[in-house]
């Protein structure tokens, strides 16, 4: 009797210990499947994987305007706060793609360039939602928080993507180019 009632136990807590985890991590996925395919396709390719990152943060955002326009929209305040949310993910693994690229010493100017207008387009929308009369305060409080934060790191990623641009810029005119006179064959 006491093994059947020490091995009850034991799967009982072992079941809870594995089902604790797994319900702390659960965690919606931002991305779409068609989405995760693109991104998976361009790995390799700073300039195609960067601006899908930038394509899909900026479809989350043009999205939430949408649904915040439409009078037919219900719980606008939690649809608000999923879309930063998801947003802000995106634009999280933006940036630790940037990182990725700037380890493996790629030259990431060119997607830079369009970070950067991103960014100015991402702070645009995030301060006028943030400024928006028409929401009501209630309704406002729900997504304030995630809001805040999306407008903190858009705000300083932004600084950082243009000292990168710079640094990138200023390490491409210090790299070694070959001299013109050492290329082609040796002629005595």
């Amino acid at each position: 009797m006491k093994t059947l009632w020490f091995r009850t136990s034991c799967f009982c807590l072992l079941w809870l210990i594995g089902a604790a985890p797994a319900s702390a991590q659960h965690r919606r996925d931002p991305f779409t499947q068609p989405e995760i395919d693109q991104i998976r396709d361009t790995s390799w390719e700073p300039q195609l994987r960067l601006a899908l990152y930038v394509k899909f943060a900026r479809a989350r955002l043009v999205g939430m305007e949408q649904m915040r326009t439409d009078p037919k929209t219900k719980d606008r305040a939690q649809k608000t706060h999923d879309d930063l949310d998801d947003f802000l993910l995106i634009y999280d693994e933006l940036n630790d793609n940037i990182d990725t690229y700037i380890d493996r010493k790629n030259d990431i100017r060119k997607p830079l360039k369009v970070i950067i207008d991103a960014d100015t387009e991402f702070q645009a929308k995030l301060r006028a939602l943030k400024d928006a009369a028409n929401a009501p305060p209630e309704e406002a409080k729900q997504y304030e928080f995630i809001l805040s934060n999306a407008l903190d790191t858009v705000d300083r990623s932004a600084e950082d993507h243009r000292n990168l641009f710079a640094d990138q810029g200023e390490a491409a005119k210090h790299k070694k180019k070959p001299d013109a006179g050492q290329s082609g064959s040796r002629s005595e």
